[in-house]
């Protein structure tokens, strides 16, 4: 085992260092204006024109935005992951009544559960302090106690009116593609039930860690919003359970929760490009990246995918936070959703993939714009869904 380590180890340093020096390859290549995605090309003369005449600069391998909008070749999924701050991020001045979004180092605050919380647990973050009453059987009554609390605080959360990034988010994405939450919040269905007055598809959604507004039917197996009628038996679908943050949990215990791993593992496995949304991979999250790196497999045989993290930490941390699952300098690191590639590529990022890192072209952007209304938004995407298929407009103009 000793030695393994130390592989490992030696492994880890050396893919560490490569990564320092393509990255260093790449910025001195930027200085210089080449670039590491697209060929450079000469100046293009006609046959009769001299050659001391130099007409101006094509780029016959330029990708254009209309040509964006009207590919919808690939069909391999993009995988988004959410943590708590995307949903931080969507509410910065809080939910529509103003309250704030909780996440776990200010939980106790927030809610105001410090009496339920031991006095010397109180320093501690809410996970290690929900961990060390769990593995305690005369505190288990103040754990059901502060679990109802904080089922009931984010139940009654809700989006703000305007559009914010989980609209962004779910009109970016298409059927095809999948997100994986790990937040109890119910902002990504409400911002689906929103996008639904359209007519709009959304991905695949799957709850990780179970969430408030998710309902499930113990009887027909059947998945939903919280409440509403099942769609076999007719009686309201019972409130989802949620994964509290505890050192080992159980994924496979609850049969709902499970599925949605099964499919995400699926969906990882033959993903091309994986957005990681807020999400920090907490040491009680050891479950989770086990079953990550299961489905992702040995960066190595991952050499085309890329992975796109989008959050507020150093560049640096989150390299290594995620090294086992980069390939060399396949990532790109952004502070703001609105600079990835879902805002820049709406409904096109694998379009946008294959162009630029396979075909090596020169892709022009087609932003989200983001101070739309609602309504504006929603025309925004017609040309985008017009060439997905008629049955993507005949029901988006149904809605109008």
């Amino acid at each position: 085992m000793a030695n393994k380590s130390k592989t490992w180890k030696r492994q880890a340093a050396a893919k560490a260092k490569k990564r320092k020096r393509d990255k260093a390859a790449t910025k001195a290549k930027a200085k210089t204006g080449s670039s590491s995605h697209a060929p450079a090309l000469a100046p293009v003369r006609s046959e009769n024109e001299s050659s001391d005449r130099t007409t101006p600069v094509q780029f016959p391998y330029s990708y254009s935005r209309d040509e964006e909008v009207a590919d919808i070749s690939v069909k391999a999924p993009h995988v988004v992951i959410l943590g708590a701050g995307a949903s931080r991020a969507a509410c910065l001045q809080g939910d529509a009544q103003g309250r704030k979004l909780p996440v776990m180092y200010d939980l106790i605050d927030t809610l105001e559960i410090g009496p339920l919380i031991p006095e010397a647990l109180r320093s501690l973050d809410f996970e290690s302090a929900y961990a060390a009453m769990r593995s305690d059987e005369s505190l288990l009554p103040a754990c059901e106690e502060v679990e109802e609390r904080i089922f009931g605080y984010f139940a009654s959360l809700e989006l703000p009116p305007y559009p914010n990034v989980y609209d962004h988010l779910v009109l970016s994405l298409r059927p095809k593609d999948v997100i994986a939450t790990f937040n109890w919040d119910p902002f990504l269905i409400q911002a689906i039930q929103r996008a639904y007055h359209v007519g709009y598809q959304p991905p695949r959604v799957l709850f990780l860690h179970g969430n408030v507004k998710v309902g499930f039917c113990q009887e027909d197996g059947v998945v939903g919003v919280r409440d509403v009628p099942c769609s076999r038996c007719g009686n309201p679908l019972s409130p989802s359970r949620l994964l509290y943050p505890i050192g080992e949990k159980n994924y496979q215990q609850d049969p709902v929760i499970w599925d949605e791993w099964r499919e995400l593992s699926r969906a990882l496995k033959s993903t091309y490009w994986l957005t990681i949304f807020g999400y920090g991979a907490p040491k009680s999250d050891k479950g989770a990246i086990d079953l990550f790196r299961e489905a992702w497999g040995h960066w190595e045989q991952r050499q085309f995918e890329q992975i796109e993290i989008i959050d507020i930490r150093p560049e640096d941390e989150l390299a290594d936070l995620w090294d086992d699952f980069i390939h060399t300098h396949h990532y790109e690191v952004h502070r703001s959703f609105y600079d990835c590639s879902l805002a820049r590529h709406p409904r096109r990022t694998g379009e946008f993939y294959r162009q630029q890192y396979l075909e090596a072209r020169w892709c022009d952007e087609n932003p989200l714009p983001r101070e739309l209304d609602r309504l504006s938004l929603w025309r925004w995407l017609g040309p985008l869904l017009e060439a997905e298929g008629p049955e993507a407009m005949m029901s988006f103009y149904r809605k109008q």
